[in-house]
């Protein structure tokens, strides 16, 4: 696998190695910024925090749906180029145009529009890889990829963390968009033999062939998905499943941030520090179950990891709360990345064995909708409630939901038999 990152033959899969881990690296700062900058203007507020958030999320729902389809008919180096040039651009008005205003909208609309251009990016980097490696690398350079996401989140939320809490949530958006142009130039780089055309006749050709498809396969495909989803007993069960664990965190999502703020007086030092812990148990957790996850059944893998996340998450709520240590919290955090990281490979995997071939795609197309909509929903929620409710009790309310759940599904032995069919 490393020596993918040092083969001459495989230099523009290199650049795009380098590109992206950049790039997601300089995500985890201005996502520390964000949080730094309703820090800072309204410290305390949840609600704040999670309506701005929210202009992430709803992407997801307008954009998701048919990215891949702008993808497949556009040059996937240029729309990569494009997305990182203009995300690059748009990151880097906060700090110059917008911070100095004292209204939030501005910021809003920057964040959604990022995030729009976000959602082209990763299906045309995803796309792009078979064509920057031979086939027998293909698997090594899948590794690579899916591995520097997590090697990014430890690394930007550790610097992140001291850089927007020590010189502010100006100096992370700059840093970010700084990013986001070095990923551009990277990009450039790959095969250079290729030039961007956009012209105008290709522009209007491309936009008439997208019209239909969207109209036709899209949404028609979506809503096949759904009503798959709701016609298989099975799949029913595990959506449900995975809509709740979702729900859970994005519950927790906002609250927590807010909670480690107020508890340890920082606003992003000591949570991005809780964040490097979580994301190396969530890697631990992942590499042991895919190293012995085969052994143990499916479906009380996932529950077993419902029970104890929900168990952790009350203790580190507790001991936060009562005693709040910040090598207590680090090792709570890690052991939560541990017994949560297998539950979201357990899901899919149980998807791809009880769903039918032909409808795997549609089915994750429409999973991606129902979980992100179950995940914004239960973080608006819940940062409304914790303008009245202490944080704290939430973080341990959602922990005992969760471990009330896992113990549930334990019970279910007749019900989820058939999830545990190899």
């Amino acid at each position: 696998m490393i020596k993918l990152l040092f083969d001459p033959k495989s230099r523009n899969f290199q650049r795009l190695w380098w590109a992206q881990l950049v790039s997601q690296f300089g995500d985890r700062i201005n996502q520390l910024a964000l949080v730094g900058l309703i820090a800072e203007r309204v410290p305390g507020s949840a609600m704040e925090l999670a309506k701005l958030l929210a202009f992430t999320i709803i992407p997801v729902f307008l954009i998701q749906p048919f990215a891949g389809v702008f993808v497949d008919r556009w040059d996937r180096r240029a729309t990569l180029l494009i997305c990182d040039v203009i995300r690059g651009v748009l990151v880097l008005t906060i700090p110059f145009v917008f911070l100095a205003r004292g209204s939030m909208v501005p910021i809003y609309i920057i964040v959604f529009l990022m995030f729009c251009f976000s959602r082209f990016y990763s299906p045309a980097k995803m796309s792009i890889i078979p064509d920057l490696v031979e086939k027998e690398s293909l698997l090594m350079a899948n590794t690579l990829v899916s591995t520097t996401g997590m090697i990014a989140f430890v690394l930007g939320c550790a610097l992140g963390g001291f850089l927007v809490d020590h010189y502010g949530a100006r100096n992370g958006f700059i840093i970010d968009g700084v990013t986001f142009l070095v990923s551009a130039a990277l990009v450039f780089s790959i095969d250079l033999s290729l030039t961007l055309q956009m012209h105008k006749s290709k522009i209007l050709t491309v936009s008439k062939e997208i019209i239909g498809p969207i109209r036709r396969s899209v949404w028609s495909e979506l809503g096949e998905g759904l009503r798959y989803l709701a016609r298989n007993k099975e799949l029913r069960l595990i959506i449900v499943m995975i809509s709740a664990i979702l729900a859970a965190a994005g519950a927790v999502y906002v609250v927590i941030i807010v909670f480690i703020q107020e508890s340890f007086g920082s606003a992003t030092r000591d949570l991005g520090v809780l964040a490097v812990c979580l994301g190396a148990g969530l890697f631990s957790g992942a590499v042991f179950y895919g190293r012995w996850g085969k052994r143990l059944v499916w479906y009380r893998t996932m529950f077993w990891s419902l029970f104890t996340g929900g168990a952790l998450l009350i203790a580190f709520a507790l001991v936060v709360h009562f005693e709040p240590r910040l090598t207590a919290a680090m090792v709570l955090a890690f052991a939560l990345g541990v017994v949560t990281g297998p539950m979201f490979i357990t899901a899919n995997t149980i998807i791809h064995v009880v769903s039918d071939e032909k409808m795997r795609g549609k089915v994750f197309s429409a999973l991606e909708i129902v979980i992100h909509l179950a995940f914004l929903a239960a973080m608006l929620v819940s940062s409304w409630l914790a303008e009245f409710i202490p944080k704290g009790w939430i973080l341990a309310g959602v922990g005992m939901i969760c471990a009330a759940i896992g113990v549930v599904g334990l019970r279910m032995k007749s019900s989820l038999a058939v999830l545990s069919a190899e």
